[in-house]
């Protein structure tokens, strides 16, 4: 949950004075912001459980791509902006209702999290849903980009709903409600869903990243990597 939050609060934090609106350019840097946030609660309480006295800055700065457990989704380069909202849209609706399940969870301390991170997550689902529309049922240039920006990334989405031995919950559990907001969505934006839901087979391991995230870790990593005894 937390290499899934760090790595699209990096991807969003790229847009950052980039956004085709200022308002956008805003929203995106408060998006990034909530999931920065949220990776530390994560990261924090992972590197407090595994007890090897590591810090949340240490988990996200100083491991290896290979280390790393998010979905493939978060980790596709920004493109162009419709590509970014298709990507958020997907990963919001996926997100929302993992933690909606895991305010349930049996640990006290998951549960904690994803309560707080649940009223945060409501909103960036409004915000990415009402976009997608918008330009999906905009002009005809933009209704392409977002047909372009949904084939592009539909293939990654059946990795969300595949269970491994590391996940908080059971993923497979997440796609009624996963599909009951995205097609409703879809049908609004008059877009058409893709028919293959998968790019790739096996578990969450670090051999299937891409190279995208190799690159992404480059740029995030090399400030605390150059100076690992820096204090911030």
């Amino acid at each position: 949950m937390g290499d899934n939050t760090l790595v699209l609060g990096q991807r969003l934090s790229e847009w950052c004075g980039h956004a085709p609106a200022l308002e956008e350019d805003i929203a995106m840097a408060n998006t990034a912001l909530d999931l920065i946030g949220q990776t530390q609660l994560w990261l924090g309480l992972a590197a407090e459980r595994e007890g090897q006295g590591h810090s949340a800055d240490d988990l996200a700065y100083h491991r290896d791509a290979w280390d790393f457990r998010n979905l493939l989704l978060v980790e596709q380069p920004n493109r162009d902006f419709g590509v970014t909202m298709m990507r958020q849209f997907l990963f919001d609706c996926w997100h929302l209702e993992a933690l909606k399940a895991l305010t349930a969870h049996a640990d006290a301390e998951i549960s904690a999290i994803a309560q707080k991170s649940v009223k945060e997550v409501t909103y960036h689902r409004e915000r990415s849903t009402d976009t997608v529309i918008a330009l999906g049922d905009g002009t005809e240039q933009s209704h392409k980009k977002m047909q372009a920006a949904l084939d592009r990334l539909w293939p990654y989405v059946g990795e969300m709903f595949t269970a491994d031995d590391d996940d908080l919950m059971d993923v497979a559990a997440l796609r009624p409600g996963f599909d009951a907001h995205v097609m409703a969505s879809l049908t609004e934006a008059t877009l058409t869903r893709p028919d293959s839901d998968f790019a790739h087979q096996g578990g969450k391991t670090g051999a299937r990243h891409s190279e995208h995230l190799g690159h992404m870790l480059a740029t995030m990593q090399s400030l605390p990597r150059s100076y690992p005894d820096a204090k911030w």
